[in-house]
């Protein structure tokens, strides 16, 4: 049996493409800003959720704001796990060994851990170094649910496009730059 295109039938599946693609892009109740990373290996956009991290996610928004993250690379790959980004001196090759040990130096100060987000596939969170009140610049996009990690860390956001480049991110790759989706739609 052959398919007959007709207009009515190209017209339903444009209108279901889009209506796909809108929901796949579409954000959660309450999320705010997307905050979007064009990497070496793709484009991630994630969600924020200030509701729940309001200090946190305005310390995010304003770092990527002042392009803070713009030519950092990652410098954590945890293969099946995570990667992590937020560390000025990784721009720097030559100090592939003190990636991870620095920030924007202005800690958040607080600690936004909720019950309510958790740490599952596409989370993002903040990472910190034994205290999460001392969280500064570094975040985390995980690869797989982490439960143990509920509890520990401030999850302030989630991927909702791209997936498929957290997965193709290793150590070193680049964070070419980073920013607002909503505030540079409006630029």
């Amino acid at each position: 049996m052959k398919l007959k295109l007709t207009p009515r039938l190209c017209a339903i599946v444009a209108v279901a493409i889009w209506a796909a693609s809108a929901f796949a892009q579409q954000k959660s109740p309450g999320a705010g800003p997307v905050i979007v990373l064009e990497t070496v290996k793709g484009t991630i956009e994630f969600e924020t959720y200030p509701e729940e991290a309001p200090k946190t996610v305005a310390n995010i928004v304003d770092l990527v704001k002042k392009g803070f993250y713009n030519g950092q690379r990652f410098h954590r790959d945890d293969p099946g796990f995570l990667i992590q980004v937020g560390d000025p001196v990784s721009r720097d090759m030559s100090r592939m060994d003190w990636w991870g040990r620095q920030g924007s130096g202005k800690p958040i100060g607080v600690s936004e851990i909720t019950k309510k987000r958790k740490n599952v596939l596409g989370a993002v969170g903040m990472a910190h170094s034994g205290d999460p009140k001392l969280a500064d610049s570094h975040f985390y996009i995980l690869k797989r649910a982490a439960p143990e990690n509920d509890g520990k860390y401030a999850v302030f956001g989630k991927v909702i496009t791209g997936m498929d480049v957290v997965n193709k991110i290793k150590k070193g790759d680049v964070l070419k730059r980073a920013y607002v989706k909503d505030a540079a739609a409006k630029s």
